[in-house]
């Protein structure tokens, strides 16, 4: 069920602030006022005409680089996401007891736009992406947009922005959906309100490394996840923990970190934003989703062409001493992509794997690439058509 919206731009403009206060009481002003999120979301009434932004396109990198506009959608208390608009990007306006600033109740996704080389726009199964939000906000105690409404933000939000697509071949407009708690809260519990926003910024590669082969490390020390908590959905708690050992990492000159069970601390689980496989002969071996590990879209997407390569895949607990016997080691996400891994580093022993074109990893990717590109058959149809 779809609300009219109801503008609250002017809500608590300081003009308004004493007759606000006179007219609803104090309490229920500062209800009102904490609840809301302030934007001044005008409609564009129209978008450049210009074909691609004054951007050095060969230079991206991943860092976020601000675009025209941004999609925002309202949940109030009766639990139903109201019409959503697009607005100019820009600050966003939080009480200071949201529930996400308090309690961290939030998730994103993360999703990518490519241009093809007639000008057409295409999105990757943003259907998963969808439906990976939906299942993290029932975990989160979050209402969530239906699959509908999600894929139509991101789209919305693409093409106001479409001036920013990289040129074939030069990167993507990585698209960030945000669902946050920004309802008041105080002692602990679900937010009254939520705001589903979608924005967008073009990238490159994600490692600083490019496409050269990564060295991770991995740590002994500090877990990503625990068994029973978060980490098998995208809740943005999962991610600050991380931010030590990584930056520990890369002091030492590694590109990134892989973490162990947090149970037993022998098994390896994912990189602090990507999955991992291994490869040893005609067999494909990634570790089982068990509530710990994020199940990602490239991931899901490379085990089944992999399968449909002809190679043996297996989801299974993987003790991290088969890193030293692996033909090959490679990362997915949609962030990375596809990135070869050429070191791994545990208890101070570093493991080497050979880097050559005939990686598995680099067929699947290049399978991949074609069937995003038109010129292997989409069978299943996970391209999605921008109009």
């Amino acid at each position: 069920m779809i609300h009219k919206t109801t503008s609250i731009r002017n809500l608590i403009q300081p003009s308004a602030l004493s007759s606000l206060i006179s007219k609803l009481g104090a309490s229920s002003y500062a209800t009102q006022a904490a609840s809301s999120l302030q934007q001044a979301c005008d409609p564009p009434s129209a978008y450049s005409n210009d074909e691609y932004a004054d951007i050095d396109w060969n230079g991206l990198g991943f860092s976020v680089m601000p675009t025209d506009y941004m999609y925002i959608m309202k949940c109030p208390s009766d639990g139903y996401f109201q019409q959503g608009q697009l607005c100019r990007y820009g600050n966003i306006e939080l009480s200071p007891s949201a529930g996400v600033l308090n309690y961290g109740q939030g998730l994103f996704e993360g999703t990518k736009v490519y241009r093809k080389k007639d000008g057409g726009l295409y999105l990757f199964r943003p259907d998963q992406n969808a439906i990976r939000m939906q299942i993290g906000a029932e975990r989160m105690c979050m209402p969530s947009p239906s699959i509908e409404h999600f894929i139509n933000a991101v789209k919305q939000t693409a093409l106001a922005n479409r001036r920013w697509i990289p040129p074939p071949g030069k990167g993507s407009l990585y698209v960030r959906p945000l669902l946050i708690g920004t309802g008041p809260v105080l002692g602990l519990a679900p937010s009254p309100e939520y705001t589903f926003l979608v924005y967008a910024s073009p990238v490159g590669n994600y490692f600083k490394e490019g496409t050269a082969a990564l060295n991770l490390y991995v740590e002994g020390e500090f877990h990503r996840a625990s068994r029973g908590g978060a980490g098998g959905v995208k809740s943005i708690t999962n991610y600050a923990p991380v931010l030590k050992a990584i930056h520990r990492a890369k002091d030492r000159g590694f590109s990134d970190v892989l973490y162990l069970d947090s149970l037993n601390k022998k098994n390896i689980e994912e990189v602090s934003s990507c999955n991992i496989f291994i490869v040893k002969g005609n067999i494909l071996s990634t570790p089982a989703t068990n509530g710990t590990i994020l199940e990602g879209v490239t991931r899901k997407s490379m085990m089944e062409i992999a399968k449909d390569l002809g190679y043996q895949v297996e989801e299974r607990t993987i003790p991290v001493d088969e890193l030293i016997d692996a033909d090959e080691v490679f990362c997915t996400g949609t962030a990375v992509g596809v990135a070869a891994v050429g070191s791994i580093t545990y208890n101070g022993k570093r493991t080497e794997y050979e880097i050559s074109p005939d990686l598995v990893c680099k067929k699947l990717y290049s399978r991949l690439v074609g069937i995003q590109s038109g010129a292997v058959e989409d069978n299943r149809g996970w391209v999605v058509e921008i109009d």
